[in-house]
């Protein structure tokens, strides 16, 4: 907290911060403002909603701030960037970005809101660096709408790839220096994205679809039709990287594709060893690179989901109940600033663990149950108790006589 305190304009949101903070981190069944106020003690949850929504602080130079604490503690050579989009279920039609799409939280298509993240992964560790929230074309022409949500006046429709193309120039931009890039098919088969990374320098390790066209040496082929014709030779057996049940292998095998443009681009092709499934990446890369840096980055993509598991389980990351832009930026940036922490404190123990003591490494659940049980767990008595429950009567009693009171308004 003493990292972001001069983002803040007075002390008071700069502590409230800090109690949400905490409450981020705890260990409540469900996190908001109402809970969390609770949790820290204070007398409603009017404090927490002022912070989200009209307190004085800067939540993009907070989200800033948590990419320099992410890349000075888990600093890699070898990191490498991951672009991904998770979404939250939602009710209702008010809140930001919310409609009708597909959502892999839910693995089908629901009312959700949905954002990108951007992922930095090294062998220290992984956390989100940066965050955008998809807005759809049902809202950026819908000029009210944006408005009545917090949006920017001059908010555009940009797509997913445009969205991770943005976040990935900020970090460069920041001065930091990354050689890989990788995401899933969403982002492997834009054109667009894929030419601003090899004019930036960058190496990627796409994912495409099966039906995506290549261009080879004799041809252009569709990438599951090149899978077909290799040999037997052509596979090798390597590592996409330590799983929570041990190393995680597969088949791989690389053709060299043929393009006018400067750098090397291959079709990197993934075997499932048990089902035979395929997946099929597109490669680029600005010198000659080795199959096992390929298979390492491609791996890295397991990384985002890592994170968001753990985003989502221990930070609070997907329980905002906001409706407007500014209070889901500033939420979600405060929570990616708690997991951050976690996984700073994991690469730390996991640098001094020597395995002698026949412990496994603390994980980020244990960090925070010891963090919560010594540092933080907090004291309230039953004066304040009660009186929590007091205010959630009051205000159900509230919302009620003004529901029956529409109701009845409606029926006149």
């Amino acid at each position: 907290m003493g990292r972001i305190a001069g983002r803040f304009a007075r002390v008071e949101p700069r502590l409230r911060a800090g109690r949400l903070m905490l409450g981020l981190l705890s260990d409540l069944p469900r996190k908001n403002c109402w809970t969390i106020a609770e949790w820290a003690g204070e007398k409603s949850p009017h404090g927490m909603q002022h912070l989200l929504c009209r307190a004085s602080w800067d939540a993009d130079a907070v989200r800033d701030d948590v990419r320099e604490y992410i890349v000075e503690h888990l600093h890699d050579e070898e990191a490498v960037l991951v672009v991904d989009e998770t979404g939250d279920v939602k009710k209702g039609t008010r809140t930001v970005g919310v409609q009708r799409q597909y959502t892999g939280t839910a693995g089908r298509i629901e009312n959700s809101q949905v954002a990108v993240y951007l992922v930095y992964a090294g062998t220290r560790g992984h956390a989100a660096v940066d965050r955008e929230l998809y807005v759809p074309r049902s809202w950026t022409s819908d000029p009210d709408r944006c408005r009545g949500a917090g949006l920017a006046e001059d908010t555009v429709f940009a797509t997913k790839p445009e969205l991770a193309r943005t976040m990935i120039e900020r970090f460069l931009d920041a001065g930091h220096h990354i050689d890989w890039v990788t995401g899933d098919e969403v982002y492997g088969g834009n054109p667009i994205l894929r030419a601003a990374l090899e004019e930036r320098g960058l190496g990627y390790v796409l994912a495409v679809a099966c039906s995506a066209e290549v261009a080879t040496g004799v041809g252009r082929f569709r990438a599951d039709v090149l899978a077909s014709k290799l040999p037997k030779r052509a596979w090798q057996k390597l590592s996409a990287g330590p799983g929570a049940k041990g190393h995680r292998y597969y088949d791989w095998a690389v053709i060299d594709l043929t393009d006018p443009a400067p750098g090397h681009r291959q079709l990197l092709i993934r075997r499932n060893r048990t089902t035979g499934e395929l997946a099929y990446y597109r490669c680029h890369s600005t010198g000659t690179a080795p199959l096992r840096t390929l298979v390492r980055t491609a791996g890295s993509r397991w990384r985002v989901e890592e994170t968001f598991q753990t985003g989502k389980g221990l930070a609070g990351l997907d329980e905002h109940q906001v409706r407007r832009y500014p209070s889901w930026s500033r939420w979600v940036t405060l929570a990616m600033l708690a997991h951050a922490f976690l996984a700073v404190v994991r690469a730390d123990e996991h640098a001094r663990h020597t395995g002698a003591d026949d412990l496994a490494p603390l994980t980020c659940n244990e960090i925070q149950h010891l963090f919560l049980t010594i540092a933080v767990r907090p004291l309230n008595d039953l004066a304040h108790r009660i009186g929590w429950s007091d205010w959630r009567r009051r205000h159900q009693a509230r919302s009620q006589a003004s529901h029956y009171r529409r109701q009845a308004a409606a029926q006149t």
